[in-house]
């Protein structure tokens, strides 16, 4: 079993995780603490369970919305026009992008 530290808001903490899952896990925890970072810019330290809780409300909130987006598409709910699919392909490769560039800059 690996472990890894990773530093959330400037908070060292040791992880346990599966043989090989290290880099994955050092990655995600980078974008959480960059989204923290970017909470404390906008509204201050607000005290870490309050900066977790709201980060990961934010967090669920893209997944929610991702996983909205995929279900109308594979249920046919958006319209069935070349164009507004390309629409919803592009935003969805805009938000990867920008999870990616994020991770890479961490």
């Amino acid at each position: 079993m690996g472990q890894i530290t990773v530093t959330v808001n400037q908070r060292p903490y040791v992880i346990a995780c599966d043989d090989g899952q290290e880099a994955h896990l050092t990655r995600l925890a980078r974008y959480v603490d960059d989204r923290i970072n970017q909470l404390v810019a906008a509204v201050g330290q607000a005290g870490e369970a309050r900066l977790l809780l709201m980060v990961s409300l934010l967090l669920a909130d893209e997944l929610s919305e991702a996983y909205e987006q995929a279900k109308r598409l594979g249920a046919g709910m958006e319209p069935s026009s070349d164009e507004m699919v390309a629409r919803l392909l592009d935003k969805l490769a805009g938000r990867i992008e920008t999870i990616a560039e994020r991770l890479e800059q961490a």
